[in-house]
């Protein structure tokens, strides 16, 4: 007869299992896409799988990785954030003008950049959870207002930053791995934990899925909507100053599209428009397709207005194709 702790341990092992094999089912065809635009994009450039360039991928993602998985939250519950990009700019230019400018320690910057940008995201959650003003219009409006702070914050120009501590926040190594992709794993795992571990996820899924249903039950809707919109403008911020540190300026014109990435990982993750759907292993598949896209394209010579029509392409197909894998679901249970 098995122990209890043997018994424990060879049931964890099946739900892992389980969990794994119900993940690649879920995301198989995704999955099949990427390994597919790898494949092609080794045969058309051989630099592609270099080494040098994969750590070049991995770098690249990162920031969008972050935006994308606050993202998947907002739109699990049926919402939307406009204003990532701008917010990562205001929190990037700040700090770096805080350290460049006002001579002010590196740790005392990063803190009040973070704390701006949270509080930028918090604004967002009161504004669209006690008003109910749609949440397209109150992130737009707020995209607007943050891009506008750091072009006045920073005079429209960018704020050279040379202080090597802080440079070291988005150019430093791990060993051979950068610094930037160690904390995307470290908030990708606690994001992870956050949506299929705590009460919070639960709920969060539960909003998203019917949302009167879940105010019958007594789900705080209002709480969930300001986390999560906390959480975007938290992870804002903080891509916002790796990718300043990473770039050796804080730039008031960086982040604008960013939104649209994060979005489009979202989607092409299996998060979906309708809501209550979306997890962060899926998101992170879509992260590499759109990283693995542009990286490819770069590689290629496409040109970046090209590159603009293709990923409009990709997010447009992604949609369609959550939209069917919707209408296949009413029917079989109809």
């Amino acid at each position: 007869m098995q122990s209890d702790a043997a018994t424990r341990s060879t049931g964890l092992g099946y739900r892992l299992k389980s969990g794994i094999g119900q993940f690649l089912r879920d995301n198989a065809g995704i999955l099949i896409g990427l390994i597919g635009m790898c494949l092609a994009l080794s045969v058309l450039t051989p630099s592609f799988l270099t080494k040098e360039n994969i750590f070049n991928i991995l770098r690249q993602v990162t920031t969008n990785a972050n935006l994308a998985f606050a993202m998947t939250l907002i739109i699990i519950i049926c919402g939307i954030d406009l204003s990532t990009g701008s917010i990562l700019a205001v929190a990037g230019t700040l700090t770096a003008g805080l350290i460049a400018l006002n001579g002010m320690s590196v740790y005392l910057a990063v803190m009040i950049g973070l704390a701006v940008g949270t509080s930028l995201g918090i604004f967002n959650g009161v504004v669209i959870a006690r008003t109910g003003i749609p949440p397209f219009i109150v992130t737009l409006a707020m995209m607007q207002i943050a891009r506008g702070a750091a072009y006045v914050y920073t005079g429209g120009m960018p704020v050279r930053t040379l202080d090597p501590d802080f440079n070291m926040i988005g150019s430093g190594y791990f060993g051979p791995i950068p610094f930037p992709v160690i904390y995307t794993i470290i908030v990708f795992i606690a994001m992870t934990l956050l949506l299929n571990k705590t009460q919070f996820g639960r709920h969060v899924y539960a909003v998203g899925g019917n949302r009167d249903a879940a105010r019958f039950s007594g789900i705080n809707i209002q709480k969930i909507e300001i986390v999560s919109y906390t959480l975007m403008g938290f992870l804002s911020a903080l891509s916002g100053i790796v990718l300043c540190a990473r770039m050796y300026s804080g730039q008031p014109t960086v982040g604008q599209g960013f939104e649209m990435d994060a979005i489009a990982a979202a989607i092409l993750g299996g998060t979906s428009f309708s809501g209550g759907t979306g997890t962060m292993g899926g998101t992170l598949i879509g992260v590499f397709v759109i990283g693995v896209l542009n990286n490819g394209l770069n590689l290629l010579n496409v040109s970046s207005f090209w590159q603009l029509i293709i990923k409009g392409i990709v997010i447009l197909l992604a949609v369609y194709v959550d939209m069917l894998k919707k209408k296949n679901k009413v029917k079989g249970l109809a």
